[in-house]
């Protein structure tokens, strides 16, 4: 597998990917998301991380860069939407991906990297923990809008 960050090209089969992201719906290609997605590419601390195998998306995970004051102004990083095509899981392509993540964040001098998940399966869980997250050390909290 291919690890890469996307291109503009990237788009269609990101969202398609996303579908099976907590049941997304497909989006309509318009001015709109065009211009968000421009807009993301544009972005220097926005990543998107995906694993092409045979010119087919199998994984995906976004990392923000946070520019920070704090911790002698090293930035933090955060990472969210990680995804593998449900036909390949547990094939170690989602642990690449965010590894992959990891370096950029190193690369960057982030102090630490979060992640939160919607899961509370203990195979989600437990693949968080051996890819080197904990989750003893904050606690996270989420206000809808």
């Amino acid at each position: 597998m291919l690890i890469r960050e996307v291109t503009k090209d990237d788009l269609l089969p990101l969202l398609e990917l996303y579908t099976q992201l907590h049941d997304n719906d497909m989006p309509k290609t318009n001015t709109k998301l065009e211009d968000l997605w421009n807009g993301i590419l544009d972005d220097k601390n926005h990543h998107i991380i995906i694993g092409v195998s045979d010119n087919k998306l199998l994984s995906s995970c976004v990392l923000i860069i946070v520019p920070n004051l704090t911790h002698n102004q090293r930035p933090y990083a955060f990472i969210e939407n990680v995804i593998t095509h449900e036909a390949y899981r547990n094939k170690g392509y989602a642990t690449a991906i965010l590894n992959y993540a990891k370096e950029i964040a190193i690369n960057e001098n982030c102090y630490k990297i979060m992640l939160l998940t919607g899961s509370n399966r203990d195979s989600t869980l437990t693949f968080y923990e051996r890819a080197g997250f904990n989750r003893k050390d904050k606690t996270a909290f989420i206000q809808w809008l």
